[in-house]
């Protein structure tokens, strides 16, 4: 490999690959790589201004660039190896490049079957399919990537598609053990493997390799480094930390007022109340349907709600169903989604219909201004962003082609174009108090006030331990506005005693996330249509009841004391949420986040810290009535009952949990 600098760059050259290494934020570098003549001019995640500084050294057919306590070296061939210094100073190697081509390696083998580091496969266009390959590290633990419907919190050994669905949020910055952070800097759908004997990323469309890593003694301080450099959330408002009400669907302004009165009723402030989907005549018209919310019973709704302190937020879809009124001009205008064979349907719910190309700067402009005409200059407060995605007729990314390329090649950053939309839109509007609810997510869209949720998942004690486990590694992906649907969403009968159990130990774990959220689509479904309307599935139903006085006397006794300890730790969180914005930390965090010296606290996934004071052990077993958790070293106060224990190495400890009893612990 030929070497040059280019400023604080280093640049390797060999046949028709151009290697570029350069400093990139604190401790960090950004590495690129193409086949092409020119590096593609793009920073994808990599939007905030940061330092840039770094030394290059060039020694015949091997060079080497140091950014503070990270040092990469590129040998004759182009293998990147990368190293940490450690408290003495020295250089010690974190992560390699595979290594194999030429036959002897690093790892002193002659393998001789031609396996490189980073891959380029021509396809039927200028770009490329790309493997980049690395040693794999023998007992690292790896954690991070987003929301995986998965138990493991640790990912060594997975393999994760890097691609959007339902419940699926692929954010893809890792933390590693070894003390480095690694961000897959790339939009493109694919997967990562993080085999046992070697670790690859798949891109399946780009034009380049791009990722950036940086190096820390914390996992604290790996997740400042890396929202330094692809952004943090700003603060949140102390309006939004209490309880939200939702459920599928409040149907009329009558439906959505008779709940909000029975919570002023009760001596409960209701800080959002959400109106579902189908309030719309069609979707795509982004707007109230006036057969079921008439301007002036709407209005009347608002003035009401506002007077009792309750902001209302509606829910909005990027789906354009044909039989609507905008469908054939954001056609026209080219700003829906296309297909590159077949039928031009890209979403069947409810409808033919199809999908809003938020890529195009055009379509995110129409879409605001409806929605403001429609929604916001009506008196709606915050916009729900469903179905963020997107939801399709089928994950065939293949078939799919945006504004800036087709699926395969941008799709994972849809999402976040879908709430800048939004969030430009506010911000003009000179709104800066606002949250936008998103069920998806990539590197960055925190930026744009995003509150992730969970989305669409089961209604079970699996489905709750996984969620548990996907906040953990969405904290550490760098989103720290995250909740789930309390109880989760799919609930077939909620007159089944274990339903009202675990919908009671989701609320109370909920206590304990960024937002404390009601929703769900409550069975069964034998509810009176209010209307019939056909949009191609039959009518719509509503769900059952699903507010906190729903499910009986013994579950709101319950869910009332847990509602007191939410209001009671708000300055708390609001503490939390300053922080987010300061440094990137997460309100949910792994263990060993705060104790990153504790080697049991790597190893603990069915228990969390809520900041750095409160340890949290959820009860994911029905009929339980003790829970063993593990207590750091240090002093802790049980929240229930007060007692304090004081150990000094660590210790299991088994404590009782009735039902109306979710084993927490304050650090004091």
């Amino acid at each position: 490999m030929r070497f040059t600098s280019e400023g604080n760059a280093l640049i390797g050259r060999l046949h028709r690959e151009t290697l570029r290494i350069e400093g990139w934020g604190t401790d960090a570098l950004r590495v690129r790589s193409t086949l092409l003549r020119n590096l593609p001019d793009t920073d994808h995640a990599l939007t905030e201004e940061v330092s840039h500084s770094a030394e290059v050294k060039i020694d015949g057919i091997h060079a080497e660039i140091v950014n503070g306590n990270i040092k990469a070296t590129v040998n004759e061939v182009g293998i990147i190896c990368f190293y940490k210094k450690d408290e003495k100073g020295e250089w010690k190697l974190i992560l390699q490049e595979y290594y194999s081509l030429y036959g002897g390696s690093i790892r002193k083998e002659s393998i001789c079957f031609k396996i490189v580091s980073r891959e380029f496969k021509g396809l039927a266009s200028d770009s490329f399919k790309l493997t980049a390959r690395f040693e794999a590290n023998k007992g690292e633990k790896l954690y991070g990537m987003g929301q995986y419907q998965q138990p493991q919190l640790n990912i060594k050994g997975c393999v994760m598609p890097l691609e959007q669905r339902n419940s699926q949020v692929s954010v893809p910055f890792l933390v590693s053990s070894l003390g480095y952070g690694m961000l897959w800097n790339n939009p493109a759908t694919g997967e990562v493997s993080f085999g046992e004997n070697i670790t690859k990323w798949v891109a399946d469309e780009t034009d380049a390799l791009d990722y950036w890593i940086t190096v820390a003694d914390t996992p604290k301080q790996l997740v400042e480094n890396y929202t330094a450099c692809v952004g943090r959330t700003p603060v949140m408002s102390d309006d939004y930390l209490g309880l939200w009400q939702c459920k599928l669907r409040y149907r009329t302004p009558e439906e959505v007022l008779s709940v909000a009165r029975k919570y002023k009723e009760l001596g409960i402030k209701l800080d959002v109340i959400v109106i579902d989907f189908f309030h719309w005549p069609y979707q795509g018209e982004w707007k109230f349907d006036k057969t079921y919310w008439p301007d002036d019973k709407l209005k009347a709704m608002l003035d009401e709600l506002h007077e009792m302190g309750t902001k209302v937020m509606v829910s909005v879809w990027p789906s354009v169903d044909k039989r609507g009124e905008t469908f054939y001009e954001m056609d026209k205008k080219g700003l829906l989604v296309t297909t590159e064979y077949g039928s031009q349907q890209t979403y069947d719910y409810q409808g033919d219909c199809g999908t809003t190309d938020f890529f195009n700067p055009e379509a995110q402009e129409y879409i605001w201004n409806r929605c403001k005409t429609n929604y916001l200059d009506k008196g709606i407060d915050l916009f729900w962003l469903d179905n963020s995605e997107p939801d399709l007729v089928s994950y065939d990314f293949n078939n799919y082609r945006y504004y800036t390329g087709r699926a395969t090649k941008v799709s994972c950053e849809y999402p976040k174009k879908y709430v800048e939309a939004f969030y430009n839109g506010m911000e003009a509007e000179g709104r800066t108090d606002y949250v936008n609810l998103v069920r998806s997510a990539w590197v960055g869209s925190q930026k744009y006030r995003t509150l992730v949720w969970t989305g669409d998942v089961q209604s079970n004690f699996i489905a709750f331990k996984d969620q548990v486990v996907a906040g953990q590694n969405m904290g550490l992906a760098g989103i720290p506005w995250w909740t789930t649907d309390i109880g989760g969403f799919m609930t077939e009968n909620v007159n089944d005693p274990e339903f009202v159990e675990l919908l009671i130990r989701w609320y109370q774990y909920g206590v304990f996330c960024p937002i404390f959220r009601m929703h769900g689509d409550r069975g069964p479904f034998d509810i009176e249509p209010l209307d019939n309307r056909d949009f191609g599935g039959g009518y719509l139903h509503t769900g059952q009841p699903n507010e906190l006085w729903s499910y009986g006397d013994e579950a709101y006794k319950i869910m009332r004391k847990y509602l007191d300890l939410r209001l009671s730790l708000k300055d708390y969180i609001s503490g939390l949420m300053k922080e987010a914005s300061e440094n990137g930390s997460p309100l949910i965090r792994t263990m060993f986040y705060e104790f990153p010296e504790d080697e049991r606290c790597w190893n603990l996934a069915d228990q969390f810290m809520f900041g750095p004071d409160y340890l949290v052990a959820p009860v994911f077993e029905a009929g339980a009535k003790e829970r063993t958790l593990y207590l750091p070293a240090g002093k802790w106060q049980n929240i229930e009952t007060g007692e304090v224990i004081d150990n000094a190495d660590g210790c299991d400890i088994t404590v009782p949990a009735p039902l109306d009893v979710i084993p927490a612990f304050k650090r004091i």
